[in-house]
Parts: C-alpha cells; sequence; structure tokens
C-alpha cells in the first residue's frame, strides 16, 4: 500500500493506493497547532474505521504548502507508519521541466497536478485548482511547466466580503437561480458566484491566446461548483492531487 498525503492551508487529504487502485481517501482540516500525537489519533481513527493496517505502507508521499506542519508530518510517519517520508520539492526533482523563477516558488501542489494531468494529452494544459486561492498551471506543448495564475480562493473573497462591510451576512457559496438577486443573500451569492465564474472563463480564454489549444481540468473542494457553470473547463478530476503523487512515486523509483 501507498500513502500519499497533500498538506494545504485549508484541508489536508489522505490517500491510500493498493496498486493503481485509490482504495480511500479522507479530508481533514488543516490544523497548524496540533503536535504528531494528535494527527497519529486522528489518522489511527480514520484508518481503523475502514480496516486499514498503518504499519503496512511501502511509502509515504507528502506535498505540503505549509511549512510548520513538514516536520510533524515527518515524524508521524516515521514513528505511526513506520515509513521514511518524501516530500515533493520542485527545486530538487527532474521529472518535470519548470520555466518558472525561482523554481523554489512553485508550489508542491502545482507540481504534483501538473504531473498528472501531462498523462491526459500530449498536448498543453491547464489545471485550474480551487482552494484557499485558486491557481490556473500552464503546461506547455513539450510538456514544460510555464507557469501561471494565482487568484484569491472564492471562499477568501466571500470572508473578505463580509470582514469589510458591516451589514452583510455570511452566506453558503451556492448557484443562484438568477443573475439579479432579489435579496441581500441572493445578490451576494450572484456577485460571488457568477463573478468567479467570469473570472476563470476570462482567465482561461487569456491563457488559451497566450498557450494555445488545451485541455482544461480543474480540481479542488469547489471545482465541481463551479465547473458547472464556467466555460472552457474540459474535465473535473476530484483527485488530481492523489494520483499526481502516486504518479510522483512511481517515476522517481525508476
Amino acid at each position: 500500500m501507498l500513502l500519499v498525503i497533500d498538506i494545504g492551508n485549508t484541508n489536508i487529504v489522505l490517500g491510500i493506493f493498493i496498486d493503481e487502485r485509490l482504495a480511500h481517501s479522507w479530508r481533514i482540516a488543516t490544523r497548524r497547532e496540533q503536535t504528531a500525537d494528535e494527527y497519529a489519533m486522528l489518522c489511527r481513527a480514520l484508518f481503523r474505521s475502514r480496516q486499514v493496517d498503518w504499519s503496512c505502507f511501502e511509502a509515504v508521499v507528502i506535498s505540503s504548502v505549509v511549512p510548520p506542519l513538514n516536520e510533524v508530518f515527518e515524524e508521524l510517519s516515521r514513528t505511526t507508519f513506520e515509513a521514511e517520508p518524501f516530500f515533493v520539492h520542485p527545486e530538487k526533482q527532474d521529472l518535470l521541466r519548470i520555466r518558472y523563477r525561482p523554481v523554489s516558488d512553485v508550489g508542491a501542489d502545482r507540481i504534483v497536478t501538473t504531473l498528472a494531468v501531462m498523462e491526459m494529452t500530449p498536448g498543453a494544459a491547464i489545471v485550474v485548482d480551487f482552494g484557499t486561492a485558486t491557481t490556473f498551471d500552464a503546461v506547455s506543448a513539450d510538456h514544460e511547466y510555464v507557469g501561471g495564475v494565482i487568484a484569491p480562493g472564492i471562499g477568501i473573497s466571500a470572508e473578505a466580503l463580509v470582514a469589510r462591510a458591516s451589514r452583510l451576512p455570511r452566506i453558503e457559496i451556492r448557484r443562484p437561480p438568477s443573475v439579479i438577486g432579489s435579496s441581500t443573500v441572493s445578490s451576494m451569492q450572484s456577485g460571488l458566484y457568477f463573478g468567479y465564474v467570469a473570472l476563470v472563463e476570462g482567465i482561461l480564454q487569456r491563457m488559451q491566446e497566450e498557450l494555445g489549444k488545451s485541455l482544461v481540468v480543474a480540481t479542488g473542494g469547489l471545482a465541481r461548483l463551479i465547473a458547472g457553470e464556467a466555460r472552457g473547463i474540459d474535465r473535473v478530476e476530484d483527485n488530481l492531487m492523489l494520483y499526481g503523487l502516486r504518479l510522483f512515486h512511481l517515476r522517481r523509483k525508476r
């Protein structure tokens, strides 16, 4: 079995592969103050619920954009999972040519999803990852990582709107029935939802003008919500990150 872990700013996603099959996956909240012991208790409970023997992992592969948790998960891997963890570092890998500068500024998550999408097409591609931030990553027809776009996530936008406008309430992020809102809540939902759809469509159009015709793959927590409306997204892959981590593990072993 292979354990893959993506440590994001909002969520940590864990996946267990048995050969090529993603057998189990979990999404838990990122808590920077938790210790390795506390994460161990949580992971044991999750694995026990699926009857997973956590002492049988052949390897643990991790991508992280939260440096304070790297040491925590390194200890967790060694003491609980009894495996030496491998962290994805853009500047220390040779599986993907990166034209971004400096290379170390590229998040490990962006490298992993890029590697995964390269398996889906022989040509150019764009990955749209709807996370805490929404990132757009461009892969050239020569399968080089050429760069991308970083925009505030829709959740961040919603929080900023409520924080700076005292009379506006917190709302559920969802598609309203019409663009023109008939209440404060539906007006806010319209602005957030359709405004974000327009942002995604506009950026994708401009990226393809520079990159050429590209396969566009969406992933991340809100991918299906936005992809259902935004033109230009070809497919949604909920577990693109996990499959990318597995691919990274397989290729580095060669």
